[in-house]
């Protein structure tokens, strides 16, 4: 039955919650790209970068969630995950996680809406910079696409560690034969990431007489 200090103890959910640290990151290097070079018009530039920066990852939180129990380029397999992790990843495809993925893609668009309003004042930041449109459009659809990953799976994370103890315990895991159809599993699959961490089948092997 999964608990409250179950949710704590999971340093896969911390490590997921602390890349927030690089948000501000990656919208100022938005910023930057955005006051590169002369504006094409506002009504094409500003859909082509919420096309390339903001529905992907909306889509991607909305229908088929990040995996949370992978590190850079590397992935737990599905066979690998404990009953508890499993119970983790149910928490990950809720009705109220795909509302929040909703009103966090909409708080992004007004963000890039903002950023691009306030661009020009980030045009003796980069004057060095080759002053081609192409090449800023380019650095900010990149830089926003890394910052609403940075931005969506902390705060999902951030949900989920919010629970409520009687929503924890009713909590199943996930059917292990479905969670690489219904998550997004990015890097090469292996058996454990973080070997300093002890799994709970590792635990009752040594326990076993």
């Amino acid at each position: 039955m999964l608990n409250v200090n179950d949710l704590r103890s999971e340093p896969f959910l911390w490590i997921h919650l602390a890349g927030i640290a690089v948000f501000p990151i990656l919208v100022g290097i938005t910023s930057i790209g955005l006051s590169i070079g002369d504006s094409y018009p506002f009504w094409l530039e500003l859909p082509l970068l919420i096309a390339i920066a903001i529905v992907p990852i909306f889509w991607m939180q909305f229908s088929r969630p990040f995996d949370i129990f992978s590190v850079l380029f590397l992935c737990l397999r599905s066979e690998c995950l404990s009953d508890r992790q499993k119970e983790i990843l149910s928490l990950f495809k809720t009705f109220r996680h795909r509302c929040f993925s909703v009103v966090a893609a909409i708080m992004m668009i007004l963000l890039l809406w903002l950023l691009y309003r306030l661009s020009p004042l980030s045009i003796d930041i980069i004057g060095f910079v080759p002053q081609q449109r192409i090449l800023g459009l380019s650095i900010a659809g990149l830089g926003f696409l890394a910052s609403n990953l940075f931005l969506q799976i902390p705060l999902s994370v951030l949900l989920v560690l919010s629970t409520k103890a009687d929503r924890l315990a009713k909590t199943m895991p996930y059917e292990e034969n479905k969670i690489s159809q219904d998550f997004t599993m990015i890097g090469i699959k292996i058996s454990k990431i973080l070997w300093f961490v002890e799994s709970e089948a590792d635990s009752l092997k040594n326990i076993s007489p």
